[in-house]
Formats: C-alpha cells, sequence, structure tokens
C-alpha cells in the first residue's frame, strides 16, 4: 500500500471536514456556508496544515466549473452597457487613487512592511486592492437569488470587466503578453453556431453535463495555452452559448458538480 497517498487522502479527509463544520455552524447564525470554508482555509493555513493535491484539484475545478454556469447566465449586451463599464472604471481609479494614496504615504513614514515602495509599487497594490473575489459574490448572488436581478447582472458584468483589467494590467506590467496562439481564440466567436448545435443535440440527461465539462474545461485549457488567464476561458464558453434556450437546463444540471 503507498502510505504517502494514503497520509495525503487523509489530509484531504480533515480539510474538507472541518470545512463542512465550519460551514454548518456558519449556517446555523445565517451567514453563508462560504464563510466558514474562507475560515478553514484561514485556520489551516495559520496552523502550517496544507491541502492535498486532490482537494487542490477538486477547488480549481470548483473555480472553473463555477465562472462557466455564470457566462451561461450571461448576455453579451450586458457587458457593454454603460453601467458596467463606467462603474467598474470609477471603482478602480477610486481605489487606486484613496489606497495608492495612503500606502505610499504609509511608506514615507517609514511603516513596516511598507518602507521602501515607492509611488509605482504603492499604485500597483492599490490596482491590486481594487478587485474583488468573483467566486465570493457569485456564491453570495446565488444564496439570495439575485443572479437574474439587474443588480447582480450588472455586479457580474463589472467582476468580467476587472478579470479583463487584470489580464491587461499583468500583460503590461510583467512583459508576459499572451502567446500568439491566443489570436487564435477569436475563432470561437464563428464556431458559436456549431456550439448551439451541439448543445441541441445532446438531449437531457447524461450527454448534457458531459458537454458542460468538456466546454468549461476545454474553454478553460485553451485560454491557459493561449497565456491569458484559464478561468476566464470558461466563463467565455459559457457565454458563447448563453443565448441557446437550453443553456439554463444545462446550468442546472451542472448545479451539484459545481455545488460541490
Amino acid at each position: 500500500m503507498d502510505f504517502e497517498w494514503v497520509a495525503i487522502a487523509l489530509g484531504d479527509v480533515a480539510w474538507i471536514s472541518l470545512a463542512f463544520l465550519l460551514g454548518f455552524l456558519a449556517r446555523l447564525i445565517s451567514l453563508p456556508p462560504l464563510v466558514g470554508f474562507l475560515a478553514t482555509g484561514f485556520v489551516l493555513n495559520y496552523l502550517g496544515i496544507a491541502s492535498g493535491e486532490m482537494l487542490q484539484k477538486l477547488a480549481d475545478l470548483g473555480i472553473t466549473l463555477l465562472l462557466f454556469t455564470v457566462g451561461l447566465k450571461l448576455n453579451l449586451k450586458m457587458l457593454i452597457r454603460p453601467q458596467v463599464w463606467s462603474v467598474t472604471a470609477l471603482h478602480i481609479s477610486i481605489i487606486i487613487a484613496l489606497f495608492g494614496a495612503a500606502i505610499f504615504a504609509l511608506a514615507l513614514m517609514g511603516a513596516p512592511l511598507f518602507s521602501g515602495l515607492d509611488l509605482k509599487l504603492s499604485l500597483m497594490l492599490a490596482f491590486a486592492l481594487s478587485f474583488s473575489s468573483t467566486v465570493f459574490v457569485v456564491k453570495s448572488l446565488e444564496e439570495k437569488g439575485e443572479m437574474k436581478s439587474l443588480h447582480g447582472r450588472i455586479a457580474i458584468g463589472i467582476l468580467v470587466m476587472q478579470d479583463l483589467a487584470a489580464v491587461i494590467f499583468l500583460a503590461a506590467s510583467t512583459g508576459k503578453l499572451p502567446s500568439l496562439w491566443a489570436l487564435l481564440l477569436f475563432l470561437l466567436i464563428p464556431l458559436r453556431p456549431l456550439f448551439h448545435h451541439l448543445l441541441q443535440k445532446t438531449g437531457h440527461g447524461e450527454l448534457l453535463i458531459l458537454y458542460g465539462l468538456v466546454l468549461a474545461l476545454g474553454g478553460a485549457e485553451l485560454f491557459e495555452l493561449g497565456g491569458v488567464k484559464d478561468d476566464l476561458g470558461a466563463l467565455v464558453m459559457g457565454l458563447l452559448i448563453s443565448t441557446h434556450p437550453k443553456s439554463e437546463e444545462m446550468a442546472k444540471s451542472m448545479l451539484g458538480f459545481k455545488d460541490l
């Protein structure tokens, strides 16, 4: 027997068990279970207990499926509405100005952790702080049943714009541009009718779920190969078929996988 594998598996069981316990306690006090899950990560990380490879892969899969289902519920027209891009630009600008000034002031005063930072680094840190947690926001909206509300859709649109801003920022600041192969990703747009046709032919059972997994994981892998955030690929694939009548059925079919 491979005792190293057993140790890793038991460690993952401990993580999952504690996550269930704290998530259950959060539910008892009328908080989202996600708060308990986050607390689990903070506690175990503070204790120096690392998660196993299996749990990490499951977590990555969950985020990928979450953003894919978000894409299924989005409308491309929503992303280009003035409320979305103007609020995104205003939010990022205000956060950069306020936090950038505060961080630079702390650096000038020689505060611990901030001493030695110049204005450029201060603004970069402020820019990083301007981003919201897509996972946390989406889960909160889902639990309140507000994903399809106007403010819910605008919030998701803003998060997507933030992800796009992050990709541009990372490319500009590190000099690491997406691969030239990333240009081929635009070919996904004319392939949209094919995706719709296959979705129509998948029926209503297990094949529908499997097709969703292929789109989500395949899109994530394609974007990663192109040097773009893989999660963004899953979201884009969901967005490409979001106008199909069966997109909502697919989202409901994959609900169990995503939530787990």
